[in-house]
């Protein structure tokens, strides 16, 4: 087993182990639609993709 040649401080283990706690993800509201979503993503709404403010893509309908 591979061993450390030197000790790590408490802080930088600490910091390594609190990685794993996220953040809550940050919600947007579309100007266009009024509906929420994430910032830098993309939402359907109505059968059409929205990005931005605007329609990027709208649903085909077989």
């Amino acid at each position: 087993m591979p061993n450390p040649k030197h000790k790590h401080s408490k802080a930088r283990t600490a910091s390594r182990r609190s990685t794993y706690k996220g953040t809550v993800p940050t919600v947007a509201t579309d100007p266009t639609t009024g509906q929420p979503h994430l910032y830098h993503r993309a939402h359907w709404f109505e059968g059409k993709l929205y990005y931005k403010g605007k329609v990027v893509m709208e649903k085909e309908v077989a």
